[in-house]
């Protein structure tokens, strides 16, 4: 009888992100098939597994996949683990999964941390329907087709975004989808977890520094962002700094980012705007 590869889901940042099932599935299996041996080694040493791991990425998958398989046909089960999430979600592992099929061998998903539905969901958009497309494509024009097309869906999409090309997505994006509002969740479950809402202009104004994992949300056609309002009173921006203020956890730069984003204004302009009533703010 055959063993049972079983497709795990790991961290996508926050090493407690992961299931009990996985982990017990990660020690029963006689091998795991990682993107990254060492980068997954520190998963397992953080939760004391001792497992035997072999490389899986996209360089060896075609000579390593008959290996796996053979293993899988004398009986021993096998984990396959990305780097961060699902396999086969925008990492290596489909070509695994399809192999299994076709050998007639059992595969078991084993769901765990998804970026994609982690932004979808702190969106606020509709979840249904939704299309989810990988990564942009990397050559300019190509890139400039595939961001016109969004523009011409109607359901909410999402898409990964590399930390150097998400600058030159927003750009593309203030021609072509215009006032339609973004999200854009950023380092999602980490430390520094961080997600901005407004339009193409309005986020290239306010992501100065692109650091870390992007994923991507836009909202349905009929979505968009209402005109930008004049800043409140100066009584208005004090009560709610000191709301803020008080509420505890929030660094003077990020009640700055809360602030431009409740009054739909540029950061810049709320700075200013408390600058000139600090003296009022304590």
């Amino acid at each position: 009888m055959s063993g049972t590869l079983h497709v795990v889901a790991t961290p996508i940042g926050n090493l407690e992100d992961i299931t009990l099932r996985a982990l017990r599935v990660l020690r029963e299996v006689a091998v795991i098939a990682a993107e990254d041996t060492r980068h997954t080694a520190k998963l397992l040493t953080h939760h004391g597994i001792g497992t035997p791991t072999v490389s899986f990425h996209e360089h060896n998958a075609r000579a390593r996949t008959p290996q796996l398989l053979a293993r899988l046909a004398r009986g021993e089960s096998i984990a396959v683990v990305s780097d961060a999430g699902t396999p086969g979600v925008s990492d290596p592992g489909r070509e695994l999964v399809q192999a299994c099929i076709d050998a007639g061998i059992a595969v078991d998903p084993i769901p765990g941390a998804s970026a994609l539905l982690a932004a979808l969901v702190a969106s606020g958009f509709p979840v249904a329907p939704v299309t989810f497309l990988g990564f942009p494509p990397i050559k300019a024009n190509d890139r400039s087709r595939w961001i016109s097309d969004i523009s011409n869906r109607t359901e909410t999409v999402v898409f990964f975004e590399a930390p150097h090309r998400i600058g030159a997505f927003l750009d593309a994006a203030r021609k072509y989808l215009g006032d339609r509002l973004l999200v854009i969740g950023r380092e999602i479950t980490k430390v520094h977890q961080e997600f901005l809402r407004g339009t193409a202009s309005e986020l290239a104004e306010r992501l100065k520094i692109a650091r870390g994992e992007f994923t991507v949300v836009v909202a349905p056609r009929e979505q968009v962002a209402e005109p930008p309002a004049e800043l409140p009173s100066d009584e208005v921006v004090v009560a709610d700094f000191r709301q803020l203020t008080n509420s505890g956890g929030l660094t003077r730069r990020q009640i700055v980012a809360e602030l431009a984003r409740r009054y739909r204004r540029p950061s810049r302009e709320v700075y200013a705007r408390l600058e000139a009533v600090k003296g009022r703010l304590s």
